[in-house]
């Protein structure tokens, strides 16, 4: 028998969406949350093991640490905005389990294995990039020595072995959804645009998009592709629409579900005659013959990083796109009846008052039916760190989060402050939702899909949130206002 094994994804912030597979690592402005679906395969392949998702399940850091007692190996998928805490937590357990063993997997430990290791004495090892088979492998009794891709400490010195290879065969692993099924509750995750409930899962690994800000592909899963074949995911979907009657909706939470066109044509075609309602992400180079591929075989809803109307900025990022194709793209899923989920991100290099008020105007054209603004956050082993890093664009006394885990601004460009770019994100969501045509469309879609009490609580968190914010932006000017405690009277 393996190591008794539990597979965390760790209490934090109130309503806080951490690793796992949250795209921003952060506190939403409505609560929400995605499924942890790299902690579903190593669940899978291990007898007696559990997948434990604390923050959807409300499980405290007592009740968390008290769980660990029972088992034997723990592995916590850690993230930037969430280590110091996932720190005290991991030590924490270990003095209640003393023979406890610990990996920490995640961005933050593939990036600065040395620092993880040195800062967190509760830490038996950690797992670089994808950690699948390595925390298996240690698990069912192989030395670290001989497990590729992980770092440990022995006789004082940080051992780094070779990294291991991506995995190749994506349908030789486990499936998510079976996993969900054993461990998970799904009523417990909502996303405001999906329908619920739904049910997430991947169908590619690795990204080959060179987007400079994305913390998955540079980090964690790399830019080489990777695809199930057609057949597995339309098995699995088959076994979970059986196994899951309630849900509503399957989301494909992958950024290159439709990169390729041959490819996304083979799946709609073993999607279709299942019958179900699905949605997934999507770039806007997208054609529109590969658009009504998805729709015919039940596609509802894509989400689009549109990220800035600006040119030059979209260059700077290496987006790969244009406002031009952005808006085409738009238009073609309008026309075909897709909803469209835009995401913006404001505070990219390149940057300014101006660009901000063009990509709100860019984002009222494209006319999406909801949309996401997040703020610019610069990740340890991403290309946009090393730019500000380098520039010097990264504020002294900035956070990646406020108190309670939401995005705080902490990149500072010439002539554009961190509270502006913070009371900006407010104005963003206020100049699209409040216009009549956009606040009927949410009430109307609420009504159809029977989920008013659903937009009162929504509604409810974005407002209190967007206070917040105002507060937050009021107090950060309020101290620049004040002269130095030395100043002559």
């Amino acid at each position: 028998m393996p190591l008794k094994t539990l597979l965390l994804n760790p209490p934090s912030f109130e309503n806080f969406d951490g690793g796992a597979g949250s795209r921003w690592p952060a506190t939403r402005e409505i609560e929400s949350y995605w499924y942890p679906v790299w902690l579903t395969y190593p669940a899978g392949m291990l007898e007696g093991s559990r997948l434990l998702d604390a923050s959807p399940d409300h499980v405290s850091v007592e009740e968390t640490i008290e769980i660990c007692k029972g088992y034997e190996f723990l592995v916590l998928f850690t993230s930037t905005i969430g280590w110091k805490s996932d720190q005290k937590l991991a030590q924490a357990i270990k003095a209640a389990n003393p023979s406890m063993r610990i990996a920490f997997v995640g961005p933050p430990v593939t990036t600065d294995p040395e620092r993880a290791l040195n800062e967190c004495s509760a830490l038996d090892f950690i797992c670089r990039r994808e950690f699948d088979y390595a925390v298996v492998e240690f698990a069912q009794g192989k030395p670290l020595s001989e497990i590729l891709g992980i770092s440990y400490r022995q006789d004082g010195k940080i051992i780094h072995t070779p990294d291991r290879p991506p995995v190749e065969d994506l349908d030789a692993l486990p499936w998510a959804t079976k996993t969900y099924k054993r461990d998970l509750d799904v009523t417990h995750y909502s996303v405001p645009f999906l329908l619920h409930p739904f049910i997430a899962l991947y169908t590619t690994r690795g990204c080959p998009a060179q987007c400079t800000f994305c913390l998955w592909p540079q980090t964690f899963s790399g830019h080489a592709l990777r695809k199930r074949s057609a057949g597995d995911v339309a098995a699995e979907l088959a076994w979970a629409k059986k196994e899951f009657p309630a849900v509503k909706e399957f989301f494909f939470d992958d950024d290159t579900f439709n990169i390729q066109k041959a490819r996304t044509i083979e799946l709609c075609k073993a999607i279709k005659p299942l019958g179900i309602t699905w949605s997934s992400t999507s770039r806007v180079t997208t054609d529109r013959e590969t658009l009504k591929a998805m729709k015919d075989s039940g596609c509802r809803l894509l989400i689009v990083g549109f990220e800035s109307g600006e040119p030059q900025i979209l260059k700077n990022i290496k987006k790969g796109a244009t406002v031009e194709r952005a808006l085409t793209f738009a238009k073609d899923c309008h026309d075909l009846g897709l909803t469209v989920h835009g995401d913006f991100i404001l505070g990219l290099p390149g940057e300014t008052k101006e660009s901000i008020n063009k990509t709100i105007s860019f984002a009222k054209k494209l006319d999406c039916e909801t949309i996401q603004v997040s703020i610019a956050h610069a990740l340890p082993g991403t290309e946009l760190y090393d730019y500000v890093k380098s520039h010097g664009f990264i504020a002294k006394t900035a956070s990646l989060g406020d108190e309670d885990g939401h995005q705080l601004a902490h990149i500072e460009y010439p002539g554009l402050s961190t509270d502006y770019v913070l009371e900006m994100v407010n104005r963003f969501y206020e100049e699209y939702f409040f216009r009549p045509k956009q606040a009927l469309r949410v009430v109307w879609k609420a009504i159809v899909n029977r989920d008013l009490h659903r937009l009162y609580e929504e509604s409810k968190s974005f407002l209190k949130l967007r206070a917040q914010r105002k507060k937050t932006v009021r107090d950060a000017r309020s101290h620049q206002a004040e002269p130095p405690a030395n100043a002559s009277a």
